[in-house]
């Protein structure tokens, strides 16, 4: 079985999040977002190192807050950078060598699925790298800098990319190494610089990723449709969900977006 290491940047600012806490450590329906996000890989038998990347400035806090949560999830902290990129590049310092593949994902896209993550593990497995992604379904325009249409951009051929983002850990780390100044929005950007392929895999409008206040409302909303394999999700030892609410029906997701 291969063996695979999942890394959440949780260190950066949530600056359009408007709130007095960062969005990955705000509470959703009893549990903080990062461990919502976490929880997935962790009950995995091929993930074997899972890895939380904080603020210095607020590792202290982290610690104290979660201490009960950090050995049941046996999750390693780490402290991040400037910046995503430099964030992950210590996280992926971290990771153990003899793991063969890393997943990125991010702290604060806690509504994935463990089928989602079946399909993108299986596809990094092939192509040595590989992440989900939704079709551009709305029309595209590009902004005049008097704040009008410059023009309307052709959607055909393009993806939104979500994460987890996964990588054969020698491929992310050579990725790395070779960044130059290219200042990457995401991990697949950085393997694209390299002439490597990057596999798309169909992901879901529902794992969306909490920005502002709106997105965490939108999360709470969309949290009972997540698809489940079993109940555990309910039963888990540090949730407030009754136990009775797993007979509840799904909510549906394309009338919520209505």
């Amino acid at each position: 079985m291969s063996s695979f290491a999942v890394i959440l940047p949780a260190a950066g600012q949530s600056s359009r999040f408007q709130s007095g806490q960062k969005k990955p450590f705000v509470d959703l329906n009893g549990r903080a977002v990062w461990i919502r996000s976490l929880e997935a890989f962790v009950s995995r038998e091929e993930v074997v190192q899972a890895l939380v990347v904080v603020a210095a400035e607020d590792l202290d806090e982290f610690r104290d807050r979660f201490k009960a949560n950090l050995p049941f999830l046996e999750v390693e902290v780490v402290v991040g950078g400037e910046s995503r990129m430099e964030s992950v590049s210590n996280g992926l310092a971290a990771v153990r060598p003899e793991i063969e593949y890393v997943a990125i994902h991010d702290a604060a896209r806690p509504l994935i699925a463990s089928k989602w993550i079946d399909d993108v593990f299986a596809a990094a497995m092939v192509d040595g790298a590989a992440i989900p992604a939704v079709r551009v379904a709305s029309t595209l325009k590009r902004e005049a800098a008097d704040g009008t249409i410059a023009s309307t951009v052709a959607r055909e051929g393009l993806w939104a990319a979500q994460t987890p983002q996964v990588f054969r850990r020698d491929l992310l780390v050579e990725a790395y190494a070779k960044r130059g100044d290219l200042v990457a929005t995401d991990e697949a950007q950085l393997v694209e610089q390299l002439g490597h392929g990057v596999r798309l895999v169909l992901g879901s409008p529902m794992n969306i990723k909490i920005t502002t206040q709106e997105d965490l409302n939108m999360a709470r909303s969309l949290l009972k449709s997540v698809p489940q394999d079993d109940m555990l999700d309910r039963l888990h030892p540090f949730s407030e969900v009754d136990p009775k609410s797993i007979r509840d029906k799904p909510l549906d997701f394309d009338q919520l977006m209505e």
